[in-house]
């Protein structure tokens, strides 16, 4: 987060709004940027991300070994701070919940596992899904057009896009032709299941 604030937001200054975002899709994990910008449109916007995750890679591949530690050493203890206030530890415990994970425990078993990482397989998981290129990649972007750019929004619907990328102009219809699968947390409908298998089995023990 701070590589990426420094380099587009510092040095390139693309946007007032910069940010790197871990996020949770019902257990699907992935790396959100969000960059409004008035000097370049999405598209340029979209090409100086991934040069910045070039830029990146070579500075994950030559980082020296005590500075790979001193950075998980400041995660971790990042992650050990205290609560702020109720509504930062509301906000945790509720993620757990409206998630369907249930794991209150989470900050300790992230503690464990970066007291555990190596480098080498932060690199290799680096190449596997987040290295532009990488074949397990996938990325979805999603570009609003001001009217400072409305030129480059006309080109781009005329472009042909490359191939392995799809163009979505209508979200619903993209929707209903992908395939459906099961869901990695429960979330509402897994635990308003289990309020009813509840109350059921309370039922017949009455009975």
């Amino acid at each position: 987060k701070q590589e990426a604030f420094h380099q587009l937001r510092s040095v390139e200054q693309l946007g007032y709004i910069t940010t790197l975002e871990q996020r949770n899709d019902q257990g699907i994990r992935g790396l959100q940027f969000t960059i409004q910008s008035t000097l370049k449109d999405p598209k340029q916007v979209d090409s100086r991300v991934e040069e910045f995750l070039r830029l990146f890679e070579s500075k994950l591949y030559e980082m020296k070994n005590d500075e790979f530690e001193s950075k998980v050493n400041e995660l971790i203890a990042v992650k050990l701070e205290k609560f702020k206030n109720l509504w930062e530890e509301c906000d945790f415990y509720w993620a757990e919940i409206s998630g369907g994970t249930f794991k209150f425990d989470r900050i300790k078993y992230e503690v464990s596992a970066l007291r555990q990482l190596t480098q080498p397989e932060l690199i290799k998981f680096f190449d596997e899904h987040i290295k532009v290129g990488s074949p397990k990649k996938k990325t979805l972007s999603v570009r609003v057009y001001g009217s400072s750019h409305t030129s480059e929004f006309t080109a781009e619907r005329t472009e042909t896009v490359g191939p392995g990328s799809i163009r979505i102009d209508d979200i619903l219809s993209f929707k209903r032709s992908r395939p459906l699968y099961g869901c990695f947390t429960g979330g509402f409908n897994y635990m308003q299941s289990c309020r009813i298998r509840t109350s059921t089995t309370a039922a017949e023990s009455d009975e």
